[in-house]
Parts: structure tokens; C-alpha cells; sequence
């Protein structure tokens, strides 16, 4: 049957990892942020402006690894202004997320038709292509499945590494963790609350941004309005559904990313007369059923949402 042998396909799982890129990096930024006690609703914005801030750094002629450290850069300035906001203001983490979308949404938009007003095709770019890793590229099967991707996917799978080893084994690691699970003792301990909490949305944001810049300088050529399409809010769920460890944020992002291929692919399937929307909407409901699943179970951070005041004792 033609939607059973969909998952013989090694351009289907070779499909799932490349879609993955972009919610691994966002799902670990919100990761981190939430880790520190920080939900960073600004997600959706961060990554558009990542987007086109990579794209249009390569149109006007820098190259490629230069975007990734610039957006990098533009996703923690973003990560800054929102920390200044709700860590050391302690306003809502969820206004001020959601005005960091619309603003860093509304800018971009605003900066790609300053540059570009009479543009109706988007222009495209040299992008990342995909590069062969010697040797493990002819493994059989894998090979082609995990070692024939774009550079941003490698770094990607090699950045849930980093995070873990951050998270779980350095004392920096043990610090965010600790603000956001108790920051009073934290800051009995000696540890700049605000400070960790700033450093860790800062960092987060950074990788958000490079989940958006990675559709436009390597999954894809262009930038166009509307692109990121929920995958920032997808990535909040994907927190949720990882329980805030990053080793289950990557099984998160490939299962949504493995639905997201095979839909695409399912309505290639002669025979199946049903409307496109349904496969469309298929991954987000899937989401919204494994969350209802998992949510209750979830242990969330203590001090997740819970603003900080040196001195302060409840």
C-alpha cells in the first residue's frame, strides 16, 4: 500500500531530520529559557527576524556562516529586551512575549519592503546545500538519511548536545536550573538571579533566531511573508511535550517533523480523494492530542512565570 511504503522511503527520513532543523533549534531556545524560570513568547517573532535578517544579510553579499552568527547576535538582542521586561521589571512574560512577537515580526516586514519596495517575486540566494560527511555518507541507508544534510542540521543535532552538557554538567547549567526552580535559594547560594535568568534568555533567543534563518539560508533561498508559520508556537508545545529535557526536545521536533513529511507525501498517494487542508492541519492536531496526553504529567520549572525581587521573601 502506497501509504505504508511512504516509510520505506529514504527521502522520507532524510525529509523528517531537514524539517526537524528549524524546531530543534527553536524548541531547545525555549528550552533554556523556561529552564531559567522565562517563557519566552516572542518565539514566533525572534524567528521571523531571524529569517529575513539572514536572508537579507546574504542578498547584500555576506556570506553564509556570517548570517548565522549575525542573526545569532539579533536574536539575543531580542532575548535582551525581553529579559529586560519581565526579569528586571518583572512584567508579564506573557505581554511582553507576545508584544516581542508582533514587534519583531512587524520589523521585519517593515525592513525587507524599506529595502525591497517594489519586489512581488521574492529574490533568491545562494544557500546552504547539503554536504556529504566522508565516509559515513556511504553507509548504507543512514548514510543517506543522516549524513547527507545541510551544515545547520549537523549543528543543530550537535547543539542538543551542547545544551545538555551545559544544562547537566557545568556549574553554569546547574545555576539556570536552579533559578528556575527556586531562586530564592539560588540567591542564598550567592547567584545573580537576574543575571542567569538574562544570560539564559539571551542565549535561548540566539538559538531561535538561527531556526529561522535556517529556512532561508538553507531549506530554502527566499524570504517571504508569513513563512515561519506557527513553528514557534509549535516549538512552546514541543517544550511541554519534552518535559523540558533536551534529549526529548529532539524526539519531539523529528515526530512532528516526521508527520509534517509524510503528509506532504501522503498527498502525492493516487487514489486518496481528500481535501489538502485535512493533511495541513493533520501535524498540529496530532500536537494538540500528544500534549492533552502528556501536559498533566509534565513537571514543569517551579519558578516558571514567577518574576524575581532581590530580598524578597513569600
Amino acid at each position: 500500500m502506497d501509504f505504508i511504503s511512504i516509510f520505506l522511503e529514504v527521502g522520507f527520513w532524510a525529509a523528517t531530520i531537514r524539517i526537524a532543523t528549524s524546531l530543534i533549534f527553536g524548541t531547545l531556545g525555549e528550552l533554556v529559557c523556561e529552564r531559567a524560570g522565562v517563557l519566552n513568547l516572542g518565539i514566533e517573532g525572534i524567528m521571523t527576524l531571524g529569517a529575513m535578517a539572514g536572508w537579507m544579510w546574504v542578498y547584500m553579499g555576506g556570506d553564509l556562516w556570517s548570517a548565522v552568527f549575525f542573526v545569532a547576535f539579533l536574536g539575543a538582542m531580542a532575548g535582551l529586551l525581553h529579559s529586560g521586561f519581565t526579569v528586571y521589571l518583572g512584567l508579564s512574560q506573557h505581554v511582553t512575549g507576545i508584544a516581542i512577537t508582533m514587534f519583531a515580526s512587524s520589523i521585519s516586514y517593515f525592513a525587507f519592503r524599506m529595502m525591497l519596495p517594489d519586489v512581488t517575486t521574492p529574490p533568491k540566494i545562494d544557500a546552504f546545500t547539503n554536504y556529504a560527511i566522508p565516509l559515513l555518507a556511504d553507509i548504507p541507508v543512514i548514510g543517506q538519511i543522516l549524513f547527507v544534510q545541510s551544515p545547520l542540521t549537523y549543528l543543530s543535532l550537535l547543539m542538543v548536545a551542547v545544551v545538555m552538557y551545559v544544562m547537566y554538567k557545568t556549574p553554569f547549567g546547574l545555576a539556570m536550573r536552579m533559578v528556575g526552580e527556586n531562586p530564592m535559594a539560588a540567591e542564598a547560594q550567592g547567584i545573580n538571579v537576574h543575571l542567569v535568568r538574562t544570560i539564559s534568555v539571551m542565549m535561548g533567543s540566539s538559538l531561535m533566531a538561527i531556526g529561522g534563518a535556517f529556512l532561508t539560508i538553507s531549506a530554502f533561498d527566499a524570504f517571504f511573508f508569513g513563512m515561519i508559520n506557527g513553528r514557534g508556537w509549535i516549538c512552546i508545545a514541543l517544550v511541554i511535550f519534552a518535559s523540558w529535557e533536551p534529549k526529548k526536545a529532539l524526539l519531539g521536533a523529528l515526530l512532528f517533523a516526521g508527520i509534517d513529511a509524510y503528509q506532504v507525501r501522503l498527498q502525492q498517494v493516487h487514489g486518496i480523494d481528500i481535501p489538502y487542508q485535512f493533511f495541513l492541519m493533520a501535524p498540529y492536531i496530532l500536537s494538540i492530542i500528544a500534549l492533552t496526553l502528556l501536559a498533566r504529567k509534565a513537571v514543569y520549572p517551579k519558578a516558571l512565570l514567577v518574576p524575581f525581587r532581590r530580598g524578597e521573601r513569600h
